[in-house]
């Protein structure tokens, strides 16, 4: 992805009227599409400044109404996300930034590029358009309200006054571009966006470029290629390599050519075709114990120290825009050399590096190797679905699989934990999107959304765990879903449990008295609504199924749905344990 911000090809116009006119003006100019919001108090400036627009013609962001601070983040997670431009988040001052502070955390740690604005309680009691007029106006103001979420964002400010406003913007969106990209957060006092602005035109185009990534460093490329070159069975493992989609390009000729295979642990972003030959798979544990070489991609977890780990003699190198990871208190994974740089720059290097570095001889013999071990691969994972597939309550394995019959090649998959790659194949970039490794709960269905946003022509689907889909407010959603008119498949693994809380406390304590209780506190969900009545409640489709053989037909009806009528869809899927990680 390139340095340059994308600039709007809108006509420049000029604005009169507040502050918040020429703020809504700024961003469009700027390429800012869309504005997700939740609204309180603080929204009165702006929403002037939005009739305003509607009167002069001016060209402003779209308005995007999430009924929750949560919602409007993972939407405008799932655009960026997908469109890779910047869209803009306001939530209500001090009250609204506390919602949204899990939606943020899971944008900072996968690199989405997001302006995240809040309003501020007025600063004044009276006296000025815009000073205190509510009670809550003194019980919501904070003495560092930008404290809360300043340890996620790249950057932070309060706007001051309206002749800072075009340097604000553009250094927001400057920062926010630049690799490692990233959410920023400005807060805009109410008094400051209510403001009078006669006359307001934007220099254009901005003079504040987002910075350019760095370039791999030649010294580690040579000593990275030695490692390569020496080893016998090397190794590649990422998990977000393929955000810049020419990566998942260059890593496809990469690995074929020198003959390296490539796991993908707990990817956010697939960087391999599914069906590609030098594809190992999604479980590092075995395959690291026999490399003896290590180039470790974009991947903040390469591997689970405690349960595997690579053998001392093994040589480890570290890639990526940040490959220590700086922003992480604490990450102790080996690294004999690091190289900051993109995926596809690092690769380039390396490429030009080896080129004559292998003889033929040494190239077989590696494919033999990978051969043989992505055929005992495919093999368990046929096991492993034979075994699932006429299982009551439903296997999350065997309704990947159905997933992965019934949707269109092209189809955008968004997953909240419960899809098994290993069941489910995906040919091109950019179309599997899986959870944050922040793992902030609620994130799924609203990405969808965004998702459906940026590309309106590409079939979407998020498939979920039932506490997942809890957590992503879900009245919120499906009326945002039908609102904006983003028809979404929405498939709910529902196993009734917290499933990753009893896999904890039981591999913590396998022998203790929470593995011979019948029934664990704080794991077992009870009671669960109805989740397909709430979609039906937003004008939706909806459908339980607990058949096995019930679900192909479910998935079609349900898929038909949504492309030929243009309405959401929702599936309680009734599984067994395991469908929720």
């Amino acid at each position: 992805m390139g340095p340059r911000l994308e600039r709007s090809n809108r006509p420049k116009q000029r604005s009169a009227g507040n502050v918040a006119a020429a703020y809504l003006a700024l961003l469009a100019d700027r390429g800012v599409d869309y504005l997700f919001g939740n609204a309180g108090t603080d929204f009165a400036p702006l929403i002037e400044a939005y009739a305003q627009s509607a009167q002069t013609g001016v060209a402003v962001p779209r308005p995007i109404l999430a009924t929750h601070e949560n919602l409007a983040v993972t939407m405008a997670h799932g655009y960026g996300m997908v469109s890779r431009r910047i869209p803009a988040v306001m939530v209500h001052v001090s009250v609204g930034t506390a919602n949204m502070v899990c939606a943020a955390l899971n944008a900072a740690r996968e690199n989405v590029a997001i302006l995240l604005t809040a309003g501020r309680s007025p600063l004044t009691e009276t006296g000025l358009l815009g000073a205190r007029d509510g009670y809550i106006h003194w019980a919501q103001e904070m003495y560092d309200q930008a404290g809360m979420i300043r340890e996620i964002v790249k950057w932070d400010y309060e706007l001051r006054n309206a002749e800072q406003l075009t340097t604000v913007i553009d250094r927001a969106l400057a920062i926010a571009a630049s690799e490692p990209r990233g959410p920023v957060y400005l807060s805009l006092p109410r008094e400051v966006i209510a403001a009078p602005v006669s006359d307001f035109e934007p220099p254009s185009p901005s003079r504040l470029s987002a910075a350019a990534p760095p370039a791999p460093d030649a010294d580690a490329i040579a000593a990275a290629a030695r490692m390569l070159a020496q080893a016998t069975r090397p190794l590649i493992v990422t998990a977000n390599a393929g955000r810049d989609a020419a990566a998942f390009k260059a890593l496809t000729r990469f690995t074929e050519r020198f003959a390296i295979p490539l796991v993908q642990h707990r990817p956010r972003y697939l960087s391999l075709p599914s069906s590609h030959p030098m594809n190992l798979g999604f479980d590092p544990a075995r395959l690291v114990q026999k490399a003896d070489a290590i180039l470790v991609l974009e991947s903040d977890v390469p591997w689970i120290p405690s349960r595997a780990a690579p053998r001392v003699e093994c040589k480890v190198i570290q890639c990526g825009l940040d490959p220590l990871f700086a922003r992480y208190p604490i990450r102790g994974f080996p690294c004999d050399v690091a190289i900051t740089g993109s995926t596809v720059a690092t690769l380039s290097a390396l490429t030009a590096a080896l080129a004559d570095a292998l003889d033929d001889e040494s190239i077989a013999l590696r494919r033999r190797w990978i051969k043989d071990e992505r055929a005992a691969l495919a093999a368990a994972w046929k096991t492993a679905l034979d075994a699932a597939a006429r299982k009551t309550p439903l296997d999350p394995a065997w309704v990947s699989h159905c997933i992965d019959r019934a949707k269109d090649p092209h189809c955008i998959v968004i997953n909240e934990y419960t899809l098994f790659l290993e069941q489910c194949a995906f040919e091109f970039p950019d179309l599997y999107f899986g959870s944050s490794s922040a793992s902030g709960l609620g994130w799924g269905a609203g990405a969808a959304l965004g998702a459906k946003l940026a590309r309106r022509e590409s079939p979407v689907m998020a498939v979920l765990g039932d506490g997942a889909y809890m957590f992503g407010n879900p009245a919120a959603v499906h009326h945002a879903s039908a609102l904006h008119e983003l028809p979404v498949l929405f498939v709910v693994m529902n196993n009734g449990m917290w499933g990753a809380v009893e896999r904890s406390t039981l591999a913590m304590y396998p022998d203790a008295l929470a593995a011979r209780s019948n029934e664990l506190p704080f794991v077992a969900l009870r009671k669960l609504p109805a989740f397909e009545k709430i979609c039906e409640a937003a004008g939706g489709y909806g459908e339980r199924v607990e058949d096995p053989g019930a679900l192909p037909g479910a998935l079609q009806r349900a898929m038909s749905v949504v492309k030929d009528e243009g309405r959401q869809a929702l599936l309680n899927v009734i599984c067994g344990p395991g469908g929720t990680a």
